[in-house]
């Protein structure tokens, strides 16, 4: 099966593949496998077979040594070859740092009988070069166990770049707790491909999940609680250093959302001096929206604002802290400008650059400031006007389209899990779209990336993540990843098939879509 769907890739995929490669031995994968789509891929020459000979050849800089450790302990358990770590040698499979056009996380991967060689500019190009060769081997290289092999890697030259700097996919935390083994879990499913950006919904309604020294009723009594009235949780600051580690070890920047001046109805019933009535209201485990609001006029709000962008900004070294914005129904307009114009200053305050709900672009976005639409095809043109108008003016914007992207919206009606509110997203509407046009007006310039949200009202387990994330979020990466030349579906369908058995390997559940080729063993 493995080599019907090689040789299906090598007819379907399109401009990224160029001329013909030899027949695959039937462990093996193809050039053309690969999601995202590299944005150059030239088969040619024998394959390179991995022997428990092999070394892991890097450079010497910190850099190649790290990505090279990380190589080596998937490849250790499955091939049960010692693969160590040397500077010296010839052969093998070598991770090279060096002046090339990659940009900041691009590679160029090479692959013959003598070896495996993967270049590029900096540590992060080599992370990423690596998941590509991951996907160039047998899928039961994931496995933990030793496996029967072989282990070739077939031969060509790929040379690659991302197409945004921004591919995100954001995890709410709020709604329904996971722990920090659970989001390392998730962070390695999203680093397989090439997401750069984790973006933690840690705030809402249901729960409040950061610890905040100067205001700790947040975490302590708003996060006792979530969805359907579990026991909630929340994450110490070693907690959250330790996400923020895993994740910058997976070449991934976490992105702190702290949703305001809506969707606070956790803080409000922390703190009863944030209600412009100064009564608390009860925790809430609903899944309403759009009825809670902090109070615009007290200076208080704005002391707390700065604590706990203080504290966020201080555990958090990337470069963006989000601030929601988004359904602040129970906000007046003239609140919601007052509170924006006065709240932003405060994250440049800290060093830090703004993302908000696209709702931010009805007010004043700071200089430098990224709005993230999550609009549908159908939203109302005065709104898409009014997002376009602040692109034109300088504001960058992520497309998170809820119709397209939203990873908790049910695949069909019989989908057990997710919402359906923004419609049906099955697999092909979640990839067949183009980020570049999709906003009338907006400046392709504009256009920083895309992101993956799933929120979590009926998201309780890593299952259920799994359920909603596969087979959708690979579709997502590669419209972040890849030119928009290689977009093509019926190629991509092919491509996203063969991916099947290496999440097998994994241990991921996905959705077996009808309107993909899966194996059938």
């Amino acid at each position: 099966m493995t080599r019907l769907l090689g040789s299906l890739l090598l007819l379907a995929a399109g401009a990224f593949t160029v001329g013909a490669a030899p027949e695959a031995p039937p462990t093996a994968t193809t050039l053309g496998q690969v999601v995202p789509a590299p944005a150059s891929a030239e088969p040619g020459g024998a394959a390179y077979r991995i022997t428990r000979d092999t070394a892991i050849r890097v450079d010497g800089t910190d850099g190649s040594r790290r990505v090279g450790a990380y190589l080596a302990g998937i490849l250790r358990p499955s091939t049960g070859y010692r693969m160590p770590l040397t500077t010296h040698g010839h052969g093998g499979i070598r991770l090279r740092l060096g002046k090339g056009p990659f940009g900041a996380e691009g590679y160029r991967l090479h692959s013959g009988a003598d070896g495996v060689t993967l270049t590029a500019r900096t540590p992060a190009g080599l992370f990423h070069g690596v998941q590509t060769l991951r996907q160039l081997l047998p899928a039961a290289v994931e496995k933990d166990s030793v496996q029967p092999g072989p282990w070739s890697v077939p031969g060509g030259t790929i040379e690659d770049a991302p197409r945004y700097p921004y591919r995100g996919a954001m995890l709410d935390v709020s709604r329904h707790f996971f722990t920090v083994d659970q989001v390392k879990r998730y962070i390695d499913e999203l680093a397989l491909y090439k997401i750069n950006e984790l973006h933690l919904h840690l705030s809402d309604d249901q729960g409040w999940r950061i610890a905040i020294d100067s205001w700790p009723r947040l975490a302590t009594y708003g996060g006792s609680t979530q969805v359907g009235g579990g026991p909630g949780g929340y994450y110490t600051k070693a907690d959250y250093r330790e996400i923020v580690r895993y994740a910058a070890s997976r070449y991934l920047e976490v992105v702190p959302e702290i949703d305001m001046p809506g969707h606070t109805n956790a803080a409000l019933a922390s703190y009863a001096e944030l209600n412009c009535d100064g009564t608390a209201p009860p925790l809430y485990t609903g899944t309403d929206v759009g009825f809670s609001s902090l109070c615009a006029p007290k200076p208080v709000t704005y002391d707390f604002a700065d604590d706990v962008i203080r504290e966020l900004a201080a555990l958090t070294p990337g470069r963006y802290l989000h601030i929601g914005g988004d359904e602040a129904h129970s906000t007046s307009h003239a609140d919601y400008l007052t509170f924006m114009d006065r709240v932003q200053p405060i994250v440049a305050g800290y060093g830090r650059t703004v993302i908000g709900w696209h709702q931010l672009t009805g007010a004043t976005p700071a200089k430098g400031a990224l709005a993230q639409y999550w609009g549908l095809d159908d939203t109302d043109e005065a709104e898409k006007a009014q997002v376009a108008k602040a692109a034109q003016h300088g504001t960058g914007l992520i497309l998170s389209p809820a119709d397209r992207l939203y990873l908790d919206m049910k695949y069909t009606e019989d989908t057990p899990l997710g919402q359906d509110w923004a419609g049906l997203v099955e697999v092909k509407r979640a990839y067949d779209w183009n980020p570049g046009d999709y906003l009338p007006g907006v400046p392709g310039s504009a256009i920083r990336g895309i992101e993956t949200p799933l929120w979590t009202e009926t998201i309780q387990t890593s299952a259920d993540i799994d359920h909603m994330t596969f087979p959708r979020l690979p579709g997502a990466a590669e419209l972040g990843w890849s030119p928009a030349a290689t977009h093509d579906w019926d190629a991509y369908k092919v491509r996203l098939a063969a991916q099947a058995p290496r999440w097998a390997a994994l241990g991921i559940g996905y959705y077996r879509s009808p309107q993909v080729p899966w194996p059938t063993s």
